[in-house]
């Protein structure tokens, strides 16, 4: 969203003048709409994108600006275009348009309103920044956000003008895990007649792509959709609307191997065995493209059939033979096919998973290929370019997931991760360099709105965000999404239904894992923690329900995709969940009764949540996008009658509880600073060190120290919490020093699958300990030392040792 007034205040006043007072624009009021004039030779997509901002105008004022070709400024009005239109000869300041990338203009001229891209795109992108800036959410169409009538539309313009472009090259979105909704709801709702994710769908989700300035997708690639390719109508329709087409880490060279690699034709998909067959069929894909005017991304290497490792190689050095011998062969196809420079044909090399592993261990990936970095599936970006891959003529970007379906679990239904967290690591992944390409995996678009915004508005202006900013975002959403009324309260809302779900995402909540499928069981929480999350949650959704009388008629269908269903049903859940623990840890048969009843009632309440989603809401549109099941994994269940456990209750009268802003001194490093970074952690204030560019301390290391006393003399543990985020070489290390004692010292890493990962992730935290014997009574001191960057601090514990540690340290509002 782009809420950039200040921001972009700031550069028009570098680039541009010094006056500061913003102009404004008058659009339409009751008694006209102002024209548009556009050059008569201008591209079919910015002619839709202007009949888009008229009907936009219409439905806020009842006005529909007339479009009007013109060569030439003749009379008050808009006027939009291409720098290289007829109709801009006479603009003064073309040479900061040519020649680049997605760029576009915004400005004040005499009497006129001259909206002016560097090319298509940049001209779509500036329509579609005005429509928003004059209350048009992105979501107008996906999540139904109405437009509320106007009397009068005028555009405020800081210091006459707008000037903007992408911070990141290639910005997109990865439609994956459809099978629950977006494939259904497509296939039997919304367009029927080809009965799966066709052009009708895909032309909608490319509409929403220009809204949100992003330009690339990877397509829907599970068996339960056919491939891309192979539907008449969709990669005509990705020209149409000028997205780029690309795929993801388990499809090289376009082709979706799951639907279109037919083993009783081809035979294995295995290039030492059957390489004629497997060069055949990506180069069918060739030259299909040869034909066709796609924009696309070549993905290069090779994986399995789907998410697997490749099939054939006995050991580690003949898959790195293999892979690089492929990725020659693959190159010398797209030259030959193309006749291009292959630095002219946009490629990307995705070292996920088991393929990190062939690269860290030798595999040469040509100077040109853009190196694109996963996340370990759970929002903690595994490696990023060091200072020797930065210098890459391709470049690096990140594959980023906001939902994922694999072990230690699934996070299908809702999206909850936390703002604050994307933040976090995409501004460090663009500070190292990854500025290429972002792509998101959002599932089925649909609840995750909000993330994917947020994701795409970095991705376009990786600056629109300050750390201490990323509330005064939501809140700016919830305005343009709801009312400027109420977005404090509503945007207070979502901040804590995001927290919560960071402790403990709802998906989590039987505590059971995936692959393989284990069953539910009884939650690490205390009894004392149980309560204060059902309190906790009660409290969302008695103030969900008080707000909901303020939303606007118009967006009350919105409120209900946006806010309500996601924060109840996560509540619901927790609710279902806890109460049925409580039942099990009470001997009281009333009292079990009543939370046996709780629990099925919440159940309950999630499937009328859900069912109103797919057949009441917005008319029935949305039929089929909304499962509470996904997968039928356990933790979806309904809970059945618990046995009894006596459960001790610890004594916490003793613990001491700090968060990690509350530092009483810090040390940082020549220009590395230690910052909090609001609405991230279990405590929404984590810090770390300022900038996130990859740096080493060897010598002088960074530190930052804290204050507790203890009523008792005895034996503590001291406990520190840090976000589990990873190093490329596996080496984060934090020292921790007890008043005068010695430093000692703790790795915090984990590798991908091993236990201690799985428990980091579902938990979102690294746990380090500390012994503390003979501890005398009074006050004291924790130094905590850090040897690079990327090490986030979230909070401390302090208790005696006898009680062990609790799944939650208190945070205090």
């Amino acid at each position: 969203m782009k809420k950039l007034l200040l921001i972009l205040t700031i550069t028009t006043v570098n680039c541009f003048s010094q006056n500061k007072n913003a102009t404004e624009f008058l659009i339409a009021d009751s008694n006209h709409a102002v024209n548009i004039f556009i050059d008569k030779n201008t591209d079919p997509l910015i002619v839709w994108a202007v009949n888009e901002l008229a009907d936009d105008i219409q439905e806020l004022t009842g006005k529909r600006p007339e479009i009007i070709q013109s060569d030439s400024f003749s009379k008050k009005g808009i006027y939009i275009g291409e720098a290289s239109d007829k109709l801009f000869n006479s603009f003064k300041n073309k040479k900061e348009l040519s020649g680049q990338w997605e760029k576009f203009v915004i400005q004040k001229d005499k009497e006129n309103l001259l909206i002016i891209g560097s090319d298509v795109r940049g001209t779509v992108y500036s329509i579609f920044e005005l429509t928003e800036r004059l209350g048009v959410s992105p979501w107008k169409w996906w999540a139904d956000v109405h437009p509320i009538k106007t009397e009068k539309l005028s555009l405020k313009l800081p210091n006459q003008k707008i000037i903007s472009s992408p911070s990141v090259q290639y910005r997109g979105i990865f439609l994956n895990d459809e099978d629950w909704g977006l494939q259904p709801w497509a296939a039997k709702t919304f367009e029927p007649e080809t009965g799966d994710i066709g052009p009708k769908t895909y032309e909608k989700i490319f509409q929403l792509l220009l809204r949100l300035k992003a330009n690339t997708i990877w397509p829907a690639m599970h068996p339960s959709t056919k491939g891309f390719f192979t539907i008449a109508g969709n990669k005509e329709m990705a020209q149409k609307y000028r997205i780029v087409i690309g795929s993801s880490h388990a499809e090289p060279m376009l082709r979706n191997n799951v639907d279109e690699w037919k083993p009783k034709i081809y035979g294995d998909y295995n290039y030492f065995t059957n390489k004629s067959q497997v060069d055949k069929y990506w180069q069918d894909r060739l030259d299909e493209l040869k034909l066709a005017k796609n924009e696309t991304i070549m993905t290069l290497g090779m994986r399995g059939v789907h998410d697997s490792k490749m099939e054939g190689a006995k050991d580690l050095t003949e898959s790195i033979a293999m892979v690089e011998k492929i990725i020659l062969n693959q190159r010398e196809m797209l030259s030959n096919t193309f006749k291009k420079p292959l630095r002219d044909i946009p490629q990307a090399f995705v070292p996920y998973k088991e393929v990190l592993e062939l690269y860290d261990n030798g595999l040469k990936v040509p100077d040109d290929i853009t190196l694109v970095w996963p996340d370990d599936n759970y929002g903690y970006i595994r490696r990023l370019s060091n200072e020797e891959e930065q210098k890459r003529v391709g470049g690096s970007g990140v594959y980023y997931h906001i939902s994922y379906w694999g072990r230690p679990h699934d996070y299908l239904w809702l999206s909850t991760t936390q703002p604050g967290l994307i933040w976090y690591e995409m501004t460090k992944a663009y500070q190292n360099g990854a500025k290429k390409m972002w792509i998101v995996n959002v599932g089925d678009i649909k609840p995750a709105e909000y993330d994917t915004e947020l994701f795409l508005d970095l991705a376009w202006n990786i600056n629109s965000i300050k750390a201490d900013g990323i509330n005064q975002y939501l809140k700016d959403w919830s305005a343009r999404e709801f009312s400027s009324k109420n977005s404090s309260e509503i945007s207070a809302v979502l901040e804590e239904y995001y927290r919560l779900a960071f402790l403990r995402k709802p998906e989590y909540m039987g505590w059971s894992q995936t692959e393989p499928t284990t069953q539910i069981k009884l939650s690490d929480f205390s009894q004392k923690e149980i309560w204060n999350r059902i309190k906790a949650y009660d409290k969302l959704i008695e103030k969900v329900d008080s707000l909901s009388s303020f939303v606007p008629q118009e967006r009350k269908d919105a409120w209900f995709q946006l806010v309500i269903y996601p924060v109840k049903g996560a509540a619901y859940m927790n609710h279902k969940f806890l109460y049925w623990n409580l039942a099990a840890i009470t001997s009281d048969e009333k009292e079990k009764a009543n939370n046996e009843a709780l629990a099925s009632t919440s159940y309950k309440k999630i499937e009328e949540l859900t069912d109103f989603y797919n057949t009441k809401l917005s008319d029935g549109r949305w039929s089929k996008m909304m499962s509470m099941h996904p997968r039928n994994l356990p933790v979806f269940d309904s809970v059945k009658k618990p046995e009894f456990i006596k459960k001790e209750q610890k004594n916490a009268k003793s613990r001491v509880a700090i968060q990690a802003n509350a530092f009483v001194l810090e040390k940082g490093f020549k220009n590395y600073q230690w910052k909090t970074i609001n609405g991230l952690g279990y405590s929404n204030n984590a810090i770390t060190l300022f900038p996130f560019k990859q740096q080493y301390f060897k010598t002088e290391k960074p530190f930052i120290t804290y204050e507790f006393e203890i009523k008792t003399a005895g034996e503590y543990e001291v406990e520190v919490r840090l976000l589990p985020t990873h190093a490329n070489n596996f080496d984060h290390e934090i020292g921790i020093q007890l008043d005068k004692n010695s430093v000692q010292f703790f790795k915090t890493n984990t590798r991908d699958r091993e236990k201690a990962w799985k428990e980091n992730v579902l938990r979102n935290s690294a746990i380090v300990k500390l012994l503390a014997t003979n501890l005398e009574k009074g006050k004291h001191t924790i130094k905590i030392e850090v040897n690079q960057t990327g090490i986030v601090l979230d909070q401390l514990a302090i208790y005696p040792s006898s009680e062990g540690g609790a799944y939650e340290i208190p945070f205090l509002k």
